[in-house]
């Protein structure tokens, strides 16, 4: 069968076949189609697979461009969730460690009234004071307990030990802790608190 010579001359100079499938169509071999092309000057015409290339290359860019755009997205949410969801919990922090703080000044306003009027609470005692037939009075027992020198001095304790605890949660929580002097790790608000409690354990001898 005699091969086309001007079809393959025309499908290598369009440039758009390779060698290989020009000579696989013309049922040549590629060596013969270089001969020939050589002996007569073909020359490709590579227009049109730059042409292709060109938009293989743009197609690929713009998939790239929207996979960075994507991912960038992604990374922005990803970081806002996780920003908003430490700020959640540090503003819940923040009001438990407020709410615990109102509530041990509220103590410390009880144990320093106990402390600066000793005898209004002797005298409430001395009116809430009903024996029963044994003589007993478990009610007043209880209140004397309570209110009595050692209970006072271990409230002041513990109450010194939970407001301690509270300003190194509170100086935490809003990220603070750098400012606190290595020698006494103490605020001025908390070396305040303590010089009351130590004003009110004075007072109580």
């Amino acid at each position: 069968m005699a091969v086309d010579w001007e079809r393959v001359e025309l499908d290598y100079r369009a440039g758009v076949m390779s060698l290989r499938e020009i000579a696989s169509v013309a049922s040549i071999s590629e060596g013969a189609i270089r001969k020939r092309a050589k002996r007569d000057g073909w020359s490709r015409d590579l227009s049109a697979k730059v042409a292709s290339r060109a938009d293989d290359l743009v197609r690929k860019s713009e998939v790239r461009s929207e996979v960075r755009s994507a991912q960038a997205i992604s990374e922005k949410e990803t970081v806002e969730a996780s920003a908003q969801a430490i700020a959640n919990a540090i503003i819940s922090h923040r009001k438990d460690i407020a709410r615990n703080r109102g509530l041990a000044n509220k103590l410390l306003t009880e144990l320093e009234a106990q402390v600066d009027s000793p005898e209004e609470f002797e005298k409430l005692g001395e009116m809430m004071y009903s024996p029963d037939d044994k003589g007993m009075d478990k009610l007043n027992d209880l209140y004397k307990k309570v209110t009595s020198l050692p209970s006072r001095i271990d409230s002041a304790k513990k109450l010194g030990e939970t407001l301690k605890v509270l300003i190194a949660l509170e100086r935490e929580a809003y990220g603070v802790d750098k400012e606190v002097k290595p020698d006494t790790g103490l605020t001025g608000e908390s070396i305040s608190t303590l010089k009351k409690l130590k004003a009110a354990l004075e007072n109580a001898d």
